[in-house]
């Protein structure tokens, strides 16, 4: 994956990218958030848009300075930067980041800073 192999990114969570997260995570890590997909309608060619967010999770005494580096990371690592993405069986037509923010976690403790991206996916 391209964020664990980032130096960037890795010098920040180290190997921690997860789809899920064990129970136990070590602070902090990237989490891959939602995905929304729907058709892209052109000219005959099979396409998909796709919204995605990459949520960037740090201890609560770090706070929203170290989930916001985090995040700026993998907005630097992703954004125009399709060849950075392999998706089996599809290609990466482009990736654009969207918009990132940083909040107090649901747990009240941590905080956690999502990058939303838009993509299109094709044949």
């Amino acid at each position: 994956m391209a964020l664990r192999r980032d130096p960037t990114v890795s010098a920040l969570v180290g190997e921690r990218v997860y789809d899920e997260p064990p129970s136990d995570v070590a602070f902090p890590y990237l989490r891959l958030g939602s995905i929304d997909l729907g058709p892209l309608r052109s000219d005959g060619a099979k396409a998909w848009d796709v919204a995605f967010s990459i949520e960037a999770h740090s201890r609560p005494d770090a706070g929203r300075v170290e989930a916001s580096r985090i995040a700026g990371a993998v907005i630097a690592c992703l954004d125009e930067r399709a060849e950075a993405v392999p998706v089996e069986g599809l290609s990466l037509r482009w990736v654009q980041f969207v918009t990132s923010t940083a909040a107090r976690a649901p747990d009240g403790k941590s905080y956690v800073a999502p990058a939303a991206f838009q993509a299109v996916l094709g044949t």
